[in-house]
């Protein structure tokens, strides 16, 4: 019989537990703090529904992003998250919790403040991950029913590849030379910018994951639209940022050993123009 005992409640749906065999660990589930105090035990019956973090770093990302996150909005993730587990009948990597968490986040605040983000990658998500896309779908459709808010379509594909990335939980020796790559980048970045990133913000955990999405499509060949017109404006507004993605994506090229299609530098320059501005 498995047993989480409690040992500090964070919010309705999070709290912090002990278990024989993890130590201690981050559970989420709708009402879990509900009416708990320290010590209570959590029966078996009521895990199924849970999710545990045991990753230490997974846990501290997740903890971070409660003071931003509303507790209703909280909810309708876990149920998306629920739907996810359910449709995929896969055991998720657990980091989907902070990826998929801070993504919706993200996306409502832009979409309330009238900012859409166009999806360049929409239509090959679809074609290479039609099954992920196809549980996506779902999730924006439980977002609106819950919240009334309408994601537009290109979250459907943003939704889609964090839906894969959880249940294919990379060939680990990939992601060991991927993650190496990612570091080696983020180097470059901050010695061409001279800036510290501050590798326990959030700003750096989407850089990383930007970098890691975009090295996947470069291994999986997948072709991106070029916006010429943003292409040539980014190149006039941001020289030194368009010129270092530039080089980031030779660094790429030659450790993927594949052709990086322009475009990239694009989405790139964006990302890093937009850190750039955070740290100045």
């Amino acid at each position: 019989m498995m047993h989480f005992k409690v040992k500090k409640i964070l919010n309705n749906n999070v709290i912090i537990a002990t278990h024989e065999s993890y130590d201690e660990v981050v559970v989420i589930g709708k009402g879990i703090g509900f009416n708990r105090k320290r010590d209570d035990l959590i029966e078996d019956s009521s895990v199924e529904k849970l999710f545990v973090l045991k990753n230490e770093k997974e846990q501290q990302n997740y903890i971070k992003l409660l003071p931003f996150l509303e507790v209703q909005l909280q909810e309708v993730i876990i149920s998306a998250i629920d739907l996810i587990k359910k449709r995929t009948q896969n055991s998720l990597n657990e980091h989907i919790h902070v990826a998929l968490t801070d993504h919706i986040m993200f996306a409502i605040n832009r979409i309330t403040q009238g900012m859409e983000m166009a999806n360049p990658f929409l239509v090959e998500t679809k074609t290479l991950y039609p099954f992920e896309y196809g549980i996506a779908s779902e999730v924006v459709e439980l977002i609106k029913e819950k919240t009334e808010i309408h994601l537009p379509k290109g979250e459907i594909g943003f939704i889609a590849l964090h839906i894969h990335s959880a249940i294919t939980n990379k060939n680990l020796s990939d992601v060991n030379q991927h993650s190496q790559l990612v570091s080696h980048l983020i180097d470059l970045i901050e010695e061409q910018l001279e800036i510290q990133i501050d590798k326990e913000s959030v700003d750096y955990m989407r850089l990383v994951r930007h970098l890691r999405f975009t090295i996947e499509r470069v291994n999986n060949g997948e072709r991106v639209e070029e916006p010429e017109k943003i292409a040539a404006l980014l190149k006039d507004e941001y020289p030194v940022c368009y010129n270092l993605s530039w080089k980031l994506i030779k660094v790429m090229q030659q450790a993927l050993k594949k052709p990086v299609f322009d475009a990239e530098a694009v989405y790139l320059t964006m990302h890093l123009q937009r850190l750039q501005k955070k740290v100045k």
